[in-house]
């Protein structure tokens, strides 16, 4: 994996990259109740 190859989280989380980390954590638990299969 070369040292260009990276993931956006923030892109992935819905989120602009000046977001606070309260509405980071909002996101993601947002996506974990999605896709996340036992919730």
């Amino acid at each position: 994996m070369a040292a260009t190859d990276f993931k956006d989280y923030y892109s992935i989380l819905g989120v602009s990259k000046t977001a606070s980390a309260d509405d980071i954590k909002k996101s993601f638990r947002r996506l974990a109740r999605k896709y996340h299969p036992d919730l």
